[in-house]
């Protein structure tokens, strides 16, 4: 085993971490994940829709949810919610059944107010091995996915406000 798959590597060897400032206020933003109806108009990278199947966030509810992608295949999703601090904070897990993606990953999604109604939105997705860290990134698209997850919510925002 090297370095970089022993669960103790380096913090930034095992994350993706995704940061844009959006020009909406933070509640708004912190909305756009609260609710299903929202989360269906821009969760998942370009050409991906989604579709839930139930949703309860607050620490211990779960989204289960389906990611549509492009070439029709279709990507079994959950998520298990341990915190939930309105409009500041979100931490899940994702994945952890045997019907999801065989991915397996924690983050922690925060909500800063940064000047007059803009927010800094920063998702860290923390893997338990930088080798996974890396599979999920070829195999998933995970980084660009991310990135263009980023920008179909800011399009949306500007729909809410």
């Amino acid at each position: 085993m090297d370095a970089g798959s022993k669960p103790d590597a380096g913090i930034e060897a095992r994350s993706i971490i995704t940061t844009r400032v959006f020009d909406a206020p933070r509640a708004l933003v912190f909305d756009a994940f609260s609710d299903p109806k929202h989360l269906a108009e821009w969760w998942g990278p370009t050409g991906f829709t989604t579709t839930t199947h139930s949703f309860d966030m607050r620490p211990g509810g779960a989204w289960r949810f389906v990611m549509h992608g492009p070439d029709g295949r279709d990507y079994q999703n959950l998520i298990t919610y341990d915190e939930v601090v309105k409009p500041e904070k979100l931490v899940y897990r994702h994945g952890g059944t045997a019907d999801a993606e065989p991915v397996q990953f924690s983050v922690t999604v925060t909500f800063e107010e940064v000047g007059r109604n803009k927010t800094r939105l920063t998702m860290h997705a923390l893997f338990p091995t930088a080798a996974e860290r890396d599979r999920v990134a070829k195999e998933y698209g995970a980084v660009e996915g991310a990135q263009q997850t980023f920008t179909r919510l800011g399009e949306y925002l500007k729909t809410m406000g």
